[in-house]
């Protein structure tokens, strides 16, 4: 074995830290099938030089490779019959050996001073490669350092060989070489015609400069050497591999393979990425919503307000006009005259009366647009909690079933919809959801039994509790101190402007308790629809976080990838 200098040392030792944190990556995103390969590549950095020999049956890979070791042993047997279920690897020992791996895998060891440099690898062939040869298409051909295509010479065209290059060659990027086998078989020209439409097809595959070889292990395995072809095939070999470049050419294609094993966490990364994209958008669809609704039924406070203002209004100054006029002084006079006779004529009287008719007033034409209002706010505030809800349930539609990737951030996110689905269904029918004890501190009177079993129910009755206050209590009130003692008619301009007052005042009253009280409950009941989503919400920024701590590392890895590769000497 080749001394190794202590450069190409530290660029091994380089790729073995890149290689270690690769492998902790893929597993910290629980891909297993990665990991497994990437734990693979690490163990075959320090190995010899993988050659992986693939091609049909019967088209001599076996004795290829006897030839190609150059022991004058059979190495690989060449049965009569292929044998298409096992693969064979062929490695350095210092005692010959077989041992059998598993009912796909044999390990041949021999004492062959080429395999300090080589390690062979004899497949199926590629017309009987099956779901169950996972050793080919999982473990050797990602970290393989060279493929040998072993066709017939005499037909290099059979497309289950082809069909094997090309997942080869576009999902690995693998370094290839074409071999025409039995070479012996066939007339020179024939044999021409053949390497040139190996060339053209593997040009049409995408290699841009195919390195093809005409051999016979017949006559090689004879001694032929100069006629076999296998000398070109050599130096091929002693310039590429066993060199001062072998190990250069090593390093760096395990560089790439490392490199497309990160692509390929990159593709899982973006699924991740998708989901918490999807988890994110769902979370500012239901803020939306929310925010939406509350606006709309905030519009619709303040159109009761101004509707019961505006009665108010109308009502007041009606009031006021008829207290001005009834306060003149021949009507006080006449009132005073005809209370003589009958005391229900008094100016006190006339008085109460008006202030009597003012609160029926009031309260009839209240009554029925405040009912009105509460309907609508009602059905608005049910609204929101409906939609909501909506969107909940139907969030299942959006998960992933069945993508184990992330493991146990995948089960995290089902468990915390399961609860939060669940939450939001029992919050739908508890009572205390929508009851604002704040606002309304007389909401624990109120049962199950009045929201009949589901809570949403009892919206328009806390609604009109908490519309029920007095409207016209500070005004009559007011009015009767104003008319206690003295003279009526002396203190006439002293009432009509306290009459002003109180109506003032209770227009004021009623303006800040029907939008104050009304809105703070909006509001109450978006918070309390919201804090549902507590525990998704940090579901959401663990994902965030996760994720972040993942495309950091990937990233650092990927610099770190960029960076060796400048350092890696070109041949």
């Amino acid at each position: 074995m080749k001394l190794v200098s202590k450069s190409l040392q530290a660029y091994r030792i380089h790729l073995e830290e890149i290689a270690k944190q690769l492998h902790q990556l893929a597993i910290d995103i629980h891909n297993n099938d990665l990991a497994s390969t990437i734990s693979e590549l690490r163990n075959t950095i320090n190995e010899p030089f993988l050659f992986v020999i693939v091609g049909e049956v019967k088209a001599g890979k076996s004795s290829f490779i006897n030839a190609l070791l150059g022991t004058g042993e059979e190495i690989v047997k060449v049965a009569p019959e292929p044998c298409t279920d096992t693969i064979q690897q062929v490695i350095f020992g210092e005692e010959a050996d077989e041992i059998e791996i598993n009912k796909s895998l044999k390990k041949i060891i021999r004492p062959v001073e080429i395999l300090k440099d080589i390690s062979v690898v004899d497949t199926p062939g590629t017309n009987t490669i099956s779901d169950e040869h996972e050793e080919i298409t999982e473990g050797f051909v990602p970290r393989s350092d060279l493929i040998v295509f072993v066709f017939e010479a005499k037909n290099p065209y059979r497309q289950s060989a082809w069909t094997f290059f090309d997942y080869i060659h576009k999902d690995w990027q693998k370094k290839v070489i074409f071999v025409l086998q039995q070479a012996d078989l066939m007339e020179e020209p024939d044999l021409q015609v053949n390497i040139q439409g190996v060339t053209d097809y593997a040009i049409k595959k995408g290699v841009d400069t195919p390195n093809v070889f005409a051999v016979s292990a017949k006559m090689e395995l004879e001694g032929k050497q100069e006629e076999s072809g296998f000398r070109l095939l050599n130096e091929f070999i002693q310039e590429n591999i066993i060199s001062k470049n072998a190990y250069l050419l090593k390093l760096g294609s395990s560089l790439d393979t490392s490199r497309n094993l990160l692509q390929k966490i990159q593709l899982t990364l973006s699924k991740l990425e998708n989901q918490i994209q999807e988890d994110q958008a769902f979370r500012d669809d239901v803020l939306h919503t929310l925010a939406e609704q509350e606006e709309r039924s905030n519009k619709q406070v303040d159109k009761l307000a101004e509707a019961l203002l505006g009665e108010y209004d109308r009502i007041t100054s009606q009031s006021k006009r008829d207290l001005s006029q009834g306060l003149g002084f021949f009507r006080i006079t006449g009132r005073s005259f005809r209370s003589i006779f009958s005391r229900n004529e008094s100016p006190k009287r006339w008085l109460e009366s008006l202030t009597k008719d003012l609160e029926l007033e009031l309260e009839k034409n209240f009554t029925h647009k405040l009912q009105e209002g509460i309907e609508e706010i009602a059905d608005s505030i049910s609204q929101m909690a409906r939609i909501i809800n909506l969107k909940v349930q139907n969030k299942q539609a959006i998960l992933k079933q069945g993508d184990d990737i992330f493991g146990v951030i995948s089960e995290r996110r089902r468990s915390v919809l399961r609860e939060l689905r669940d939450r939001y269904q029992q919050f739908m029918k508890d009572t205390d959801s929508f009851v604002d004890k704040e606002v309304f501190p007389q909401a624990s009177s109120f049962s199950p039994d009045l929201a009949t079993g589901s809570g949403i129910a009892v919206i328009g009755a806390v609604l009109a509790a908490i519309t029920a206050f007095d409207i016209t209590g500070g005004i009559i009130s007011a009015v009767g101190l104003l008319f206690a003692g003295g003279s009526i008619a002396l203190r006439r301009g002293k009432i009509i402007n306290g009459f002003g007052s109180e109506i003032k005042q209770g227009r004021k009253q009623l303006k800040e308790e029907l939008l104050d009280k009304l809105k703070a409950y909006v509001q109450h009941i978006r918070r309390k629809i919201d804090q549902n989503f507590e525990d998704y919400d940090k579901l959401l920024e663990n994902e965030k976080n996760q994720f972040q701590a993942l495309i950091t590392r990937y990233k650092e890895i990927e610099m770190e990838m960029d960076k060796l590769e400048k350092e890696i000497p070109k041949k």
